[in-house]
């Protein structure tokens, strides 16, 4: 195989720092079940651009970390910086917790760092894990090891290792497998990953079925990797995601939830559906999100060239950039909605007489398909509840058409957004992915102006904080009732009248909520069941009328 050189440049504080001239490794060379390894090291002046690059990226945090390095190299031990934070530095991306390997056991490492520590976590400790703070930085040191799954499980049964390369082979993919030894902040990347994240390459270090037989959740963090890094899998990535994806049923719902709320969160332009778009293409998705790979069977009801599911990725992207126009950022809630909101019309779908494709009820079906998608995966119940009401009410606006919205209409749409109006309004406009400019033109028009309507209600009437005219206790006085259903059935006719005809004053309110109280059967305290006053008690000393007894015999 003939060599090819190449060069890797990343910003270094405004130059351009060489940080990798190798020559790279085909397929052919890679031997099955066993990590393979660069056959290129790295250079002196690649050592060096490195090592400039992780002291300015990581600054404080390195520095602390290089203090600890110094007790573990004077006892005999190594210590390096490992992962993520290489990883990020490289990219100057911001960095989280600094992780930490080790060749020294856990016992040893509590023993080494008590005296330094602010704080030691040894609640990681049976995997080899301790965790520690130091002022404001927050470190997890591992021991080195290697790891045997068992079938049915994702916790491995760990081995502690001597070797840091052989600690190195374990991670999922060679952009993680990089490490810096500790304090001399030396590169060590067995496995090409600098290589790979210059060449925007998804690899794992060893065969990438083993890699996912092992760790299942692997897979949602490659797509998590290509909506937030941009990186491209390799077609040996892709066949073993796509042959395993039924191994997520050992994982557990909570760990999918959160790498899906990672993948979701990526700030990268079109990431998030560049991930999504990843895990139902190679099959993932149908083993804990099938509602959305379901939507590539389902054409819109206008016949436009992209299918359901095509639609949801372009809704999904138009919410992300409207994030920054509503005050939101990153907003899981808003992404989930933009990504769900049209996975109702499988169940839903009809053919119209005239041959057209009709989703009627979409909105209410795909609400309570989401929530129960939702908890199933074990969503925060809030976040559960937003994403259903933001999906049952976002066609809401088309139901009005483009005509004068009535003051009623505008009190109703903002009440029953509530707070989720900012969300509704992003995924509104981001739910319009026609090709038609007039059509696109004329619905941002419409929706223009009832943004302005709504706020010139809030100026008068305070929209966000409409009640009905009288409160529950005002309402039980005036009923003679108690606490109970009958008084929120009369709260919400007020509430209903309050909509329609903007604030009516106390006193228009209790007639009102008397008049509606004698048409259902009540009788309002102080009044007969015909609405007439109750008989006065009789003069003292007079007899109690007995009901014309006297004249009965």
């Amino acid at each position: 195989m003939p060599n090819r050189c190449t060069t890797c440049t990343f910003p270094l504080g405004g130059r351009i720092a060489v940080l990798a001239s190798r020559i790279s490794a085909g397929p052919a060379e890679r031997l099955p079940s066993m990590p393979v390894h660069d056959p290129t090291p790295v250079t002196p002046q690649q050592q060096r651009a490195a090592k400039a690059l992780l002291a300015s990226a990581l600054s404080a945090g390195l520095r602390r970390a290089d203090e600890l390095a110094r007790i573990f190299v004077r006892e005999g031990y190594e210590l390096a910086l490992v992962g993520g934070p290489v990883r990020d530095a490289f990219l100057q991306r911001p960095h989280g917790d600094l992780d930490l390997t080790t060749d020294a056991r856990p016992e040893r490492v509590l023993e080494l760092t008590k005296d330094w520590a602010d704080t030691t976590f040894p609640v990681g400790i049976r995997f080899g894990t301790v965790g520690l703070r130091k002022g404001d930085s927050l470190f997890e040191i591992t021991t080195y090891r290697s790891e045997a799954y068992q079938g049915t499980s994702r916790k491995p049964d760990v081995r502690y290792e001597t070797s840091l390369v052989a600690d190195l082979s374990r991670r999922d993919f060679t952009v993680n497998a990089m490490a810096a030894r500790l304090p001399a902040n030396e590169l060590v990347d067995p496995f090409g990953g600098l290589a790979d994240l210059r060449d925007k390459i998804l690899r794992t270090p060893g065969r990438a079925e083993d890699s996912f037989n092992d760790d299942p959740l692997r897979m949602l963090r490659a797509a998590r990797f290509v909506a937030e890094l941009g990186l491209r899998p390799t077609p040996e990535v892709r066949a073993a995601m796509a042959e395993l994806g039924w191994r997520l049923e050992i994982v557990s719902a909570e760990r999918m939830a959160v790498e899906l709320e990672k993948l979701l969160r990526a700030s990268r332009p079109g990431g998030p559906s560049a991930g999504i778009d990843l895990l139902v293409r190679t099959g993932v998705a149908d083993h804990f999100l099938p509602e959305v790979p379901k939507l590539r069977l389902e054409r819109d009801e206008h016949h436009r060239h992209k299918d359901v599911y095509r639609h949801s990725l372009t809704v999904l992207d138009q919410a992300i950039e409207l994030e920054e126009r509503y005050g939101l950022e990153r907003d899981v809630r808003l992404r989930l909605a933009a990504l769900l909101h049209d996975i109702g019309k499988p169940a839903t779908r009809s053919l119209l007489p005239d041959g057209r494709v009709a989703f009627h009820h979409h909105d209410a079906v795909g609400a309570k398909l989401a929530r129960k998608r939702l908890k199933e995966l074990r969503v925060a119940g809030d976040v559960t509840a937003d994403v259903a009401k933001l999906i049952s009410l976002h066609l809401r606006f088309h139901g009005y058409g483009t005509g004068e919205w009535t003051d009623s209409a505008v009190r109703r749409y903002v009440t029953d957004a509530g707070p989720l109006l900012s969300r509704l309004h992003a995924l509104t406009r981001a739910d319009c992915t026609t090709r038609n400019k007039a059509k696109a033109e004329r619905l941002a028009r419409s929706y223009d102006a009832l943004e302005r309507r709504i706020a010139q209600l809030e100026k008068q009437e305070e929209l966000a904080a409409i009640r009905p005219d009288l409160d529950g206790t005002e309402i039980m006085a005036l009923l003679g009732i108690e606490s109970g259903p009958l008084v929120g059935k009369a709260r919400a006719f007020l509430l209903e009248l309050r909509m329609e005809h903007g604030p009516l004053g106390r006193d228009q309110a209790v007639q009102e909520l008397l008049r509606w109280a004698r048409e259902s059967g009540l009788s309002p305290a102080g009044e007969s069941p015909a609405g007439e006053p109750p008989p006065r008690d009789p003069p003292a000393g007079a007899a109690p009328d007995d009901g014309g007894a006297a004249g009965r015999g």
